[in-house]
């Protein structure tokens, strides 16, 4: 393994940053960035460069949990990281390395860290110990309290290019146009379109989402039969994940230990995974409205393979503001609204908007 970043797709101007902290890291990194990124893929990289330098078989040790000097700290059960676990985290980053010259701590779901657990590790944060580094992963500063945030180095991530998506996936031995489909779906998340490759419903789940305007009807019943086939949609694309999940539970299982928190681990995984396909469902339906504005103006379009009859169906200004109303949607369930409540109160107020 010559580059430990080698097989991260985009992110470009993110690698080549941490390659040069790896020299000389901070003492505490916040990786921020929406769901499904990579932002935790590049973290426990970065990790395995801080720890192991050069060394491949350490790299390899370190990308596979497997490296007495890297902690991963997670959440205790299904929803939070509790103070409890922090201040065992503390105890430990007091002590010195096992294996080499440094201790790297990895929250990669740092921000369900709860506020007292956060401030039990504001502390080690002002005091660091000389050989520990702290690489915390979450969605955004605001998960965490000001005074933790304000003490990591914070590193952003942003969604990735269509284009390099695609090459990404090509230069896994992904066929082209399942690379161009998957990477247009996952709206610029690798870790979604690396799910999403192999998948060929791909085209299905795009599609249920692009006739949603042609639909939609002034019928409140006709909402509720939308948002779940929808909703539905969803099921074959998270199938690969699950089988790749039950696989990984059966391995820990015999191997009889840690198959609770994997478990645990899994269930959140795959809640991500769905959220991430409802919003890039939503993102897809915001692009046939965008595009059916744009059209009527001459501009491109980034759904070329939707009719021009189609999109000539609703005047620019009502195609503006039906895709304003689809992306409240998506705010709506960032605050954890019901999606099939959500999608049918949308598809209800697009029918009523003719």
């Amino acid at each position: 393994m010559d580059d430990v970043f080698g097989d991260v797709i985009g992110h470009a101007a993110v690698v080549d940053l941490l390659r040069r902290e790896v020299e000389r890291p901070a003492q505490a990194y916040l990786f921020v960035g929406p769901a499904s990124v990579g932002k935790a893929s590049v973290a426990r990289r970065f990790a395995a460069a801080l720890l192991c330098g050069p060394d491949a078989g350490c790299r390899r040790r370190a990308l596979a949990g497997n490296h007495p000097d890297l902690v991963h700290v997670e959440p205790d059960g299904r929803s939070a990281i509790t103070v409890d676990q922090v201040r065992h985290t503390v105890s430990q980053a007091s002590l010195a390395p096992f294996a080499g010259w440094r201790k790297v701590f990895l929250f990669e779901e740092g921000g369900v860290m709860n506020d007292e657990a956060a401030n039990a590790l504001l502390k080690t944060l002002e005091e660091p110990t000389a050989s520990t580094v702290f690489v915390l992963v979450a969605e955004s500063e605001d998960e965490l309290p000001d005074t933790v945030a304000s003490r990591c180095r914070t590193i952003v991530f942003g969604r990735v290019a269509d284009t390099d998506l695609a090459a990404g996936l090509v230069a896994r031995g992904v066929p082209p146009d399942q690379a161009e489909r998957a990477g247009r779906i996952s709206g610029g998340r690798p870790g979604l379109a690396l799910a999403l490759a192999t998948r060929p419903e791909v085209a299905e789940f795009r599609h249920a989402w692009l006739s949603v305007p042609l639909r939609v009807s002034e019928h409140p019943g006709d909402a509720y039969v939308l948002a779940d086939e929808v909703a539905a949609a969803c099921g074959p694309l998270l199938a690969a994940l699950r089988n790749d999940q039950a696989a990984r539970n059966a391995a820990a299982e015999e191997e009889g230990g840690g198959y609770r928190s994997l478990k645990e681990r899994n269930e959140r995984e795959l809640r991500r995974a769905t959220a991430a396909l409802y919003v890039s469902g939503l993102e897809i339906l915001a692009g046939f409205y965008r595009d059916a504005a744009a059209a009527q103006y001459g501009a491109p379009v980034r759904n070329p393979d939707v009719p021009a009859t189609a999109l000539a169906s609703m005047l620019p200004a009502a195609a503006v503001a039906n895709a304003e109303r689809v992306l409240e949607t998506i705010e709506a369930l960032q605050a954890n609204q019901r999606p099939t409540l959500a999608f049918a109160n949308l598809f209800a107020d697009l029918g009523a908007a003719g």
